[in-house]
Parts: C-alpha cells; structure tokens; sequence
C-alpha cells in the first residue's frame, strides 16, 4: 500500500494563513494594475515637482516588464498557496468532496477580493495607487525580481519558438497617436460645437510636422506683386492700395521676383528724397528669401524666429512662383483665423437654414474641417473645389450634383474651368432631409 500524507491544519492556522494570503494578492493585483495604468507624463511633472514617491514610480515605470513580472509572480504564489491551505483544510473535515468546497469557497474570495475590487480600485486611482504602493513595490520587485527575470527568460525564448518578437521597441508613430487620443478625451463631455478651443490648438500643434506650407501659403493667384519697372509714384500708390506691408517685386515676367517691398522703407524713402519721383525701388526692396512648397510648417515656423523674418516666397520645384507664406499664416493654423483692420475679410463661406452651405471653392478644406468638426481629407487637395475636381474626375458643370465622403457638392457657378462657387450639404442636413 502506499503510504497516505496528509496535512492536518487547525483552523485557527489555516484561517489567518488564507486571509494572509488573500490579502496580499489584493495588494498584488492593486500594484499591478498602478503600475500598468499610471499616467508616464503625470508622473513626470510630480517628479519635477519635488515628488520623491513621483520619481520612484517613473523608476517602476522604466522596468515596466520587470515590476510586473515581479507582481505577477507573487500574485500567483499567493492565490496557489490560498487554495492548496484552504483544500487541506476542507479535505480533512469533509473528505473527497472538500476539494470541490475548497474551489468554490477559494474562487469566489480570490476573485472578488483579491482581483476585481482591488484592480477596480487600482483602475479608477491608477496614479494615487502608484504613488502610494510604489515604495512596497520596489521591495516586492527587490524580492521577487530575480525570480520573475528568471520566468520573463524561460517565456521569451518559448515565444521566440513560436517566431513572436520580444525585443522592446518605441514607436513613434504609436506615440503621437497616444497623444492624439489624449488631446481628443480633453472635453470629451461636451458636444463638438462646444468643444474648447485649446482642444483644436492642441491638435493643430501636432498637425505642424505633417503639413506643409503649400497648405496655408496664399496661392499665386491671389498674390499682390509689383512690377519694379513701374514708376514710382504708381508704386507708391499701389502699397497704399494693396492690405499688406510686403509685397513681392518682379521684374519682366511675375516667376521672375527680384526682391521684396516693404511699405515702411519705401513711404521713409519717399519722405526722406521729398518725394517718390527720386525713388529708387531697387535700393529699398530688401533680399526675397525662397522656400520650396514641400517645407514643412514646423520647420519654417523654426526658421521664422531663426531669421527673424515674417515673410518667404513659396516657389515649385522649377524654381516657378507658387504664393507667399507668412508667420501670421502658421500662426493661424494653431489658434484659427487672426483678423485686423486691414484684413480683407472673406470668409467665402454662407450657412443656410436647410443646414447646407454656399461656399467659395476656393475656400481651404482645413478650415471647413476647423470651422465645422468635419473629416474631409486633407491630403488630397488643398482647396474644396480642388477635393471636388479630384473625386469627379473631370470638370463639371454648374447643376451637377456628387456624393462622397458621406456629402453632397452641387455645383453653382464656374469660371472657365474653375469651380467658383458650390454647396454643400453636410451628412447632419442630409439625414434631416431624407
């Protein structure tokens, strides 16, 4: 016969062991889930702050793998030894069927109070949880760590033979979205009408490195230039005319810039000669400065303030004019249209009471996007009559009607082959029509 081992506990061992054990996988699971759910950018503005606790938990933070293997390891220790204590117990009192007692009664404590309620906790408080057990869980780590390292090793190499990837890596692009979603939750209580206007700056912040300056510059066609031949006096009266204070000066042909006009050193040129007949242009202008339209906003935003310059021209790859682009015009992609009183204000844009709207196709389709909450791609054309042209596939006719991207575009007035004025009718004004 083989010989019987069993363990005989009293119950008042067995009872303190088990609620021992209970409540350290209660502090297991709490630790873990703190650890997993910290806020990284939290923690660093409390460390910075003076935060001793703040600065042991972005510690924790950069051994992730290893603070949770550690918890983990101990976690599952715990909630083995609860259950074997608790069948011993039970089998001894009622036989065979204490095994089957020991699984309910064990299951429905471990699951209850050492895993939901303390990682519901954990959840909910995931920063105030990680900066009140981080101190603990540096000695849990101290404890379990070689062990759990031991474990993470023995794991890998089996993932390894499964052809998964262990090697820990950062991207980038993951990060920015991480970001993104942050800045989307700010306000996410309130309606988009409503939503707070450092939430769009934030997200027009992150747009920068994206875009380029083709997508803000003002288009050639609606460039004010001067001819550097014309005659003083119509120069002069043309800075008066025109609502800006620079302006690009050509020469023979308007791809031919030559330099740039600034009205404050021609009007002190004009007063200082007596008058604009013994003015000379090329000695006032000052050095145009070029930038391929493919530059990137946040790197020209960084050349502005390196050369402290407010003002570039935007040629193509031929070296042909394609438009201006200034520091207001970055500046306005971040905190929305900046009007002053010399601003020719035309926004193109007439809401109508059927929801729909009359606009301009020259009107940006970021600035609808910005303007109304929508999601009209970006990255195919810059103007709305460009986005229509591109999914039409041809030049259409004033009456015409499209659908796509879930709108309507009808077409209400062209010029040549340029579509000059169209409406749209959002999908909100779509379902209410319908």
């Amino acid at each position: 016969m083989e010989p019987e081992i069993s363990l005989h506990l009293p119950l008042s061992v067995a009872v303190p062991l088990v609620v021992l054990c209970l409540a350290l996988g209660a502090y297991m699971s709490a630790a873990e889930t703190a650890v997993t759910g910290a806020s990284r950018p939290r923690m660093h503005r409390l460390a910075q702050q003076g935060s001793k606790r703040a600065a042991v938990v972005n510690t924790l933070l950069d051994r992730k793998d290893e603070a949770v293997g550690a918890v983990l390891l101990g976690n599952s220790v715990v909630n083995i030894l609860s259950a074997s204590l608790t069948t011993a117990v039970l089998t001894s009192l009622f036989g065979a069927a204490g095994v089957v007692y020991a699984t309910i009664i064990v299951g429905v404590l471990v699951v209850i109070f050492a895993e939901v309620m303390p990682k519901t906790w954990a959840l909910l408080r995931a920063d105030r949880v990680a900066l009140i057990l981080a101190p603990s869980i540096v000695v849990t780590v101290a404890l379990l760590g070689p062990l759990a390292r031991a474990v993470a090793w023995i794991s890998r190499i089996f993932l390894r033979l499964l052809g998964v990837h262990t090697t820990l890596g950062h991207d980038s692009e993951e990060q920015a979205d991480v970001l993104r979603g942050a800045i989307e939750l700010h306000g996410s209580g309130q309606s988009d009408d409503d939503a707070p206007a450092e939430k769009a700056m934030l997200r027009s912040v992150l747009d920068l490195a994206d875009r380029t300056v083709s997508d803000v510059m003002t288009h050639r066609g609606n460039v004010v230039l001067i001819d550097a031949d014309d005659p003083s006096d119509e120069i002069v009266a043309q800075m008066l005319a025109a609502p800006y204070t620079r302006v690009p000066l050509y020469r023979d042909q308007p791809d031919n810039i030559i330099g740039v006009l600034h009205a404050k050193d021609m009007f002190r040129a004009v007063r200082a000669a007596g008058g604009p007949a013994d003015v000379k242009v090329d000695d006032v202008m000052t050095q145009a400065w070029f930038i391929p339209e493919s530059t990137i906003l946040f790197n020209q935003l960084q050349a502005f303030r390196a050369r402290h310059e407010h003002f570039a021209i935007v040629v193509d790859e031929y070296g042909a004019l394609r438009g201006i682009v200034t520091l207001e015009d970055i500046l306005e992609e971040i905190v929305g249209d900046i009007e002053d009183e010399h601003d020719a204000i035309k926004r193109g844009v007439i809401a109508r009471e059927d929801g729909s709207l009359v606009s301009q196709g020259d009107v940006p389709i970021r600035d609808l996007n910005r303007e109304f909450g929508w999601n009209l791609p970006e990255d195919i054309a810059i103007t709305i009559a460009g986005l229509v042209l591109h999914e039409a596939r041809r030049i259409p006719e004033v009456g015409q009607v499209y659908a796509f991207f879930g709108f309507r575009f009808e077409i209400l007035k062209r010029e040549g082959t340029r579509i000059s004025e169209l409406r749209i009718v959002p999908p909100a004004a779509i379902q209410t029509a319908d």
